[in-house]
């Protein structure tokens, strides 16, 4: 069986550590795919892809979590949304040439990770963190020190699967409220650490954690899919114009005879006319009319 775009679930039956296990494959391609980004732009999108998945399956609750790297260097900005039901996208705002093999901090310079998890229900969070790490996990693991104060491991890994970019990536957390010893964790940890990438991008998931811990009790949930999925819609944009004020609507359209928006996440293109807008701020309806999507 092919566990390709699903996250795992696992827990260690002697050891109070909880795993997870992603490979992503379509959902990365779909989220690079009509974007020309440079390689090391592609790949931390990746990353950060997986990083995401991997977030988001730490939540409680239904909502969403969204992972943003942005700085004064010349990758502006490069964030991955992603909610409990696994659905993903992202994008990439570059501001300049990016040098080929450029280092985390060398393509977003001075710059922070904001990762904001905002339940559908109660407060919104934000945890702000400096990229003091060498790459995208030790950030992470950073952030898991500073905000929940528990030790966590986070292992990227990306490559190809059939000519195509595919990336995955495992995360190994103490449980909270319960003692570890943080010998066995390290242990644990370095296990981890051996997993290569075609391991974890080819592999079934169980194949994967009998490899990694064949020594160890391992029980592997039921795992969940993964997919890209943009929450743009005609309805949206139209709700985003309405909120505009008359005037500008009328300079816009005069300019081009109608307004057209464009979702940089997924390439949809949305077109409203004069007649629309007199429609819709007549009845505060959103009106279907002709979209060019994708």
């Amino acid at each position: 069986m092919s566990n390709h775009d699903q996250l795992h679930r696992y827990l260690f039956n002697h050891h109070a550590v909880r795993g997870e296990l992603v490979s992503l494959h379509e959902t990365f391609q779909q989220i690079v795919a009509g974007h020309d980004y440079p390689a090391d732009v592609r790949n931390l999108l990746g990353e950060m892809l997986v990083a995401t998945s991997l977030l988001t399956a730490t939540l409680k609750f239904d909502g969403d979590i969204t992972v943003q790297l942005q700085g004064d260097g010349p990758l502006k900005l490069a964030v991955i949304n992603g909610n409990n039901l696994q659905e993903l996208r992202g994008l990439a705002r570059l501001q300049g040439e990016i040098k080929e093999g450029s280092s985390l901090k060398e393509m977003i310079g001075n710059g922070y990770m904001v990762i904001t998890i905002s339940p559908t229900a109660g407060e919104r969070y934000q945890g702000v963190v400096g990229l003091e790490g060498e790459n995208l996990a030790e950030c992470l693991e950073n952030y898991f020190m500073q905000s929940e104060q528990l030790p966590t491991r986070i292992f990227i890994r990306s490559g190809e699967v059939e000519g195509k970019p595919a990336t995955g990536g495992m995360l190994l957390q103490v449980l909270p409220a319960e003692e570890t010893d943080p010998e066995e964790f390290s242990h644990l940890a370095q296990l981890t650490a051996t997993i290569k990438a075609e391991e974890l991008l080819n592999l079934p998931a169980n194949e994967v954690l009998y490899r990694l811990y064949h020594q160890e009790e391992v029980t592997l949930y039921e795992p969940q899919d993964v997919c890209f999925r943009c929450t743009c819609s005609r309805e949206r944009c139209a709700g985003a114009l309405l909120t505009l004020p008359d005037d500008e609507i009328l300079e816009m359209l005069e300019e081009d005879g109608k307004i057209e928006m464009h979702c940089d996440y997924c390439g949809s293109d949305y077109a409203f006319d004069a007649m629309d807008m007199a429609t819709l701020k007549a009845s505060g309806n959103v009106v279907s009319g002709n979209d060019n999507v994708h």
